[in-house]
């Protein structure tokens, strides 16, 4: 909905469109190999306690992602224009968090797509990841690459969640329990709740949905209630994902099987449902990968591409470099795509309080919101989210140099 309609006409189609595109696009730049190996490896150290663990990162989640998206999609400005109108400079630093952020994360999504392809054809992950990255540049030089994106990352994220929900059921968890402990753990992990909101709403991720919707001129206050359910939606496709995955492994690891400490969420996948469920699991991390190499890509550019005209008309080849070094460095560096991710976890942690406080100061200024006034209960939850990802990441980081 734009600014100058009435709140209560009707969304046009390309609008409705628009905004479940940008809710999947967050969901599947969220949904990426670090999410489908964590969520495995996390399932088999907590059991129907993790369920806990992803009720409380949903949470999280949903405080930190409906600021970040109200407030961008009210200012009609770009998360790093919002920042340097605050302070001239800072958005050229949240800019340069972000996107090397990102070129971390994406350089796990290539490994991740060139390990999908390794599975589902038997070729050496490297020619995986450069056949995967000549697809994710065909997609974003389409004619209408907008749609296309919305378009490509709705079909696989639904056959995501399809396959998945075919490998839960066969892979008989306890349910009864799993709900029990999602409401009222045995035990708790901080490390895993930093793991899982970074992974979800960290870094670039949390704005690649705000972006889009300001790319399709969703935007201004009239259109608050639609980038509300877009930015909700997001974390619950999200968030159902990663349950149905959770279970899926548990049904796996309650019937006594351990999973490969290389790659357990393809344990998961072939324990319960043999050959062909190993098959899935290729089609699973491929199309997760993908989609988050999209995600990334799209997103790490946006915060750069408003700074400068030239950037701005030459997005697409600046989209292609980004995803090309990202290729190239899975290539030359050799690294497990585990040990990269991990990296990416810690950093875009850290970035997810920094941003999103950012917001919250902005979105006080009159000379920037003169017609605005932002909700008490979204402030609250707001610097809530900001000190406890704080004082987690910390945490995390002080666990992992030791």
């Amino acid at each position: 909905m734009r600014s100058g309609k009435n709140n209560n006409s009707r969304l046009p189609v390309k609008d409705r469109g628009a905004i479940l595109g940008a809710a999947f696009l967050m969901a599947t730049s969220a949904i990426g190999p670090g999410f489908l190996n964590n969520t495995s490896l996390f399932t088999q150290q907590l059991l129907t306690s993790f369920g806990f663990v992803i009720l409380l990162s949903v949470i999280i989640d949903i405080g930190a992602q409906l600021n970040i998206w109200r407030i961008i999609t009210i200012s009609e400005s770009r998360a790093q224009d919002l920042s340097n109108k605050l302070l001239p400079g800072l958005g050229y630093i949240l800019a340069a968090l972000v996107a090397f952020g990102g070129l971390v994360f994406n350089v796990g999504n290539i490994a991740g797509c060139g390990l999908g392809m390794e599975v589902l054809t038997g070729l050496d992950a490297k020619w995986g990841a450069a056949i995967s990255c000549v697809i994710a540049l065909f997609i974003f030089w389409t004619k209408e690459a907008g749609k296309a994106i919305d378009v490509f990352v709705k079909v696989l994220g639904i056959a995501m969640i399809g396959l998945t929900l075919y490998v839960m059921f066969a892979s008989h968890p306890p349910l009864g329990k799993a709900i029990q402990h999602t409401f009222w753990p045995e035990r708790i992990d901080v490390k895993m709740i930093v793991a899982l909101v970074g992974g979800t709403v960290g870094g670039y991720i949390s704005f690649a949905g705000a972006h889009r919707l300001l790319d399709a001129d969703v935007k201004g206050v009239a259109a608050v209630p639609q980038v509300n359910k877009s930015a909700v939606s997001g974390i619950v496709i999200t968030a159902i994902m990663r349950y149905i995955l959770f279970l899926a492994a548990l049904g796996v690891v309650w019937g006594g099987a351990t999973l490969a400490e290389k790659n357990p969420a393809a344990s998961v996948f072939q324990i319960a449902a043999g050959e062909a469920g190993y098959k899935f699991f290729g089609v699973v991390m491929w199309s997760a990968a993908i989609t988050s190499v999209i995600g990334a890509s799209y997103t790490s550019v946006s915060f750069w591409k408003t700074f400068s005209p030239a950037l701005e008309k030459s997005q697409k080849w600046v989209i292609t470099c980004f995803i090309i070094v990202s290729t190239l460095v899975f290539i030359i560096l050799k690294q497990t795509p585990a040990s990269i991710l991990v990296a990416a976890g810690i950093l875009n942690g850290l970035i997810l309080p920094a941003a999103l406080a950012i917001m919250l100061v902005a979105v006080t200024k009159k000379k920037l919101f003169s017609s605005y006034k932002h909700p008490l209960w979204m402030h609250a939850a707001g610097w809530i989210v900001v000190a406890l990802m704080t004082w987690m990441s910390i945490l995390a980081i002080q666990q992992s140099m030791h």
